[in-house]
């Protein structure tokens, strides 16, 4: 399983028009041709970056279906299919399912804030309903919901088919747990650029990168030097790539990630109102940053 799932996966943004903020399929089926010629190991749809939140559900199942069809079996499809509510994201799911991802990834419900015991019975419930392997998503700082490590070791308990989780928490002290509380068992995947090569370091199987939308090459070569014992050189890869992640701040979510595909010539659209583009003058400031990083990468 964790051989399958591994690795550099973008969590893909999702294209929207310019003229009417609908779901641009052809952009979207470009990214997706652009993501795998670039080499990465697996993509995430319908995730944090790529607003899956703004989705109506209709648009979140035509999103996952595209996917597949887009796809074609090149790479594993990480397909978020979470909603808030238990019964919403079985029938997402479920419709995933049918359509051919290879695996569920279910953020934790959010706004409603569930305890420990209900995230347990919602995970479990949701599991229990699809072959497919069940990764969570934690991300707290979106959410105000923190998946504990001994959360995930009863979910992995009580349905076999939940492997993992995706940790956005930026703690690593609490992703490394889940790993030693799984007895490494579980897949762990990164969601954060900031500690990505730390928790390389700690067994993590791979990174959902939000800076492998504008950089896959980049990324999945820092990945490549960890996993050839190169540490120096992915660590300098890393240091490259801090200013794009302290860039992410210049903006409300998730809006800097694609003015910076926009800059490196793999436009998603806007983020979908309420969300605004950057100011002229905190765009200039990313155009240097992209740049910068372009002329670092020429090293590697």
């Amino acid at each position: 399983m964790s051989n399958k799932f591994r690795g550099v996966v973008p969590a893909m943004a999702t294209p929207f028009s310019a003229t009417d903020e609908s779901f641009d399929e052809a952009r979207f089926a470009a990214l997706i041709d652009w993501y795998i010629e670039s080499g990465v190991h697996g993509i995430s749809v319908a995730g944090s970056q790529g607003e899956f939140f703004a989705l109506e559900e209709k648009e979140h199942l035509r999103l996952l279906e595209l996917a597949v069809k887009c796809i074609k079996g090149r790479v594993p499809l990480l397909a978020g299919t979470g909603r808030i509510t238990t019964r919403e994201t079985i029938r997402v799911t479920k419709a995933a399912e049918a359509m051919g991802v290879d695996l569920s990834m279910i953020i934790t419900p959010f706004f409603v804030q569930p305890n420990q015991n209900e995230l347990v019975e919602h995970v479990v419930a949701v599991a229990k309903q699809t072959k497919l392997p069940v990764m969570i998503y934690n991300n707290p700082p979106r959410t105000g919901v923190n998946v504990l490590p001994p959360t995930l070791k009863r979910c992995m308990e009580q349905a076999d088919n939940v492997v993992g989780i995706k940790d956005s928490s930026g703690d690593v002290t609490q992703s490394v747990e889940y790993k030693l509380i799984t007895g490494r068992k579980g897949i762990l995947f990164s969601g954060r650029d900031t500690i990505a090569l730390s928790l390389f370091m700690h067994g993590a199987d791979g990174t959902i990168s939000p800076a492998a939308n504008v950089f896959p090459k980049l990324v999945i070569k820092m990945y490549d030097a960890f996993t050839k014992g190169d540490y120096k050189t992915a660590t300098a890869i890393s240091d490259v790539l801090a200013p794009l992640r302290e860039a992410w701040a210049w903006g409300s979510f998730p809006v800097v990630i694609k003015e910076a595909m926009a800059l490196v010539g793999q436009s998603a659209g806007p983020a979908r109102r309420p969300i605004a583009p950057l100011s002229a003058e905190r765009r200039a400031d990313l155009k240097k940053v992209i740049a910068g990083i372009q002329d670092a990468a020429t090293k590697f």
